[in-house]
């Protein structure tokens, strides 16, 4: 047996994206960003952007535009996903028909922006499979920005949706929404980190995304120039806070964020090493350096070198049998 069908035999398999989701709004950017996922590879997401990424009055020719790119030959990996108009706009369902109706098996995913609740979420994944199912693409995967004090209540219930794979922070319109009551200073280092009810929040969304098997996605960072607070705000989100991705709005962040998320070479080589020993031992408990490990370590340390490989790192050759998926062995 391959070691992820002996290490998960009954539980759910993590499921595991891209570290860094980049958001590009006009053609420019999104052309732009498409040609560096090009260079790089599949390092990292693109989210093209019709809620913010549209000119009053040109909602629908920027969907059709949107559209287009996705369907491209530009589109090479299958990692570029949109985030739609919210529930409520009048643009949500042509966004749908448009985007989701021409391009349902080229998208990656689809956003769902300041949704006040589980049935908002529940009215549009019924909008959206309602154009994707007879489109080809009978559970496109869905990511829910989590940014208003109901989508936060129902974080736990919006989680366990099957087809919502993401729930991302949206950490500006949080702030906004409590109309002065939590200072500017809260969007932003360090404070975003420290004010308690933004910390409450991100912590609660989190905790509902890992209790369900599905990815936390962290807050943009506004200091576009700045790539240390970037890498910084990677690192906490991930180290202190348990988000596995992080937006970027600028093309100078995605290397930052993806470096952060990235387990470093030394926890590579442990992984590998501790795994090589309990597939040796049949996936029986060892003693490596005076540590006992067992089944529920090896499955931390199998996740080590899965989030490596996501990201490009250079695996040792020992750990090729242990990442491969079975097929491939």
């Amino acid at each position: 047996m391959h070691p992820s069908e002996v290490l998960f035999q009954g539980k759910r398999q993590p499921l595991l994206l891209p570290a860094c989701d980049h958001y590009a709004g006009s053609e420019k950017l999104m052309r732009k960003s498409m040609a560096l996922q090009q260079e790089l590879g599949p390092l990292f997401d693109i989210t093209f952007d019709c809620e913010d990424g549209a000119a009053a009055g040109n909602e629908a020719a920027h969907a059709q535009l949107v559209a287009m790119l996705v369907n491209s030959e530009d589109n090479r990996f299958g990692r570029i996903g949109v985030r739609l108009h919210d529930i409520d706009s009048p643009h949500f369902v042509q966004d749908v028909v448009t985007i989701v109706g021409a391009a349902a098996t080229r998208l990656a995913y689809v956003v769902l922006p300041k949704p006040n609740g589980i049935e908002d979420v529940r009215r549009a994944l019924e909008m959206i499979n309602r154009v994707a199912l007879p489109n080809g693409r009978p559970a496109l995967p869905v990511h829910v920005l989590v940014e208003t004090h109901g989508a936060l209540h129902d974080a736990y219930e919006i989680a366990a949706l099957p087809q919502v794979e993401c729930l991302s922070f949206g950490i500006m319109d949080f702030v906004s929404a409590h109309f002065g009551a939590v200072p500017a200073s809260a969007m932003r280092t360090p404070g975003q980190f420290s004010h308690p009810l933004v910390v409450r929040a991100k912590l609660e969304m989190v905790a509902a995304c890992h209790a369900h098997g599905k990815v936390a996605s962290h807050n943009v960072t506004t200091e576009i120039k700045d790539s240390a607070i970037v890498a910084n705000d990677a690192q906490r989100a991930g180290a202190e806070f348990g988000f596995t991705r992080m937006w970027s709005i600028h093309p100078d962040q995605i290397k930052p964020i993806v470096k952060a998320f990235t387990p470093r070479l030394s926890e590579v080589n442990e992984a590998t090493n501790i795994l090589q020993e309990a597939m040796a031992a049949n996936w029986g408990p060892i003693a490596q350096h005076g540590r006992l490990h067992d089944r529920a370590s090896y499955r931390y340390y199998w996740t080590v070198l899965q989030r490596a490989k996501l990201a490009g790192l250079a695996l040792p050759e020992s750990a090729a049998a242990i990442v491969n998926p079975p097929e491939s062995n």
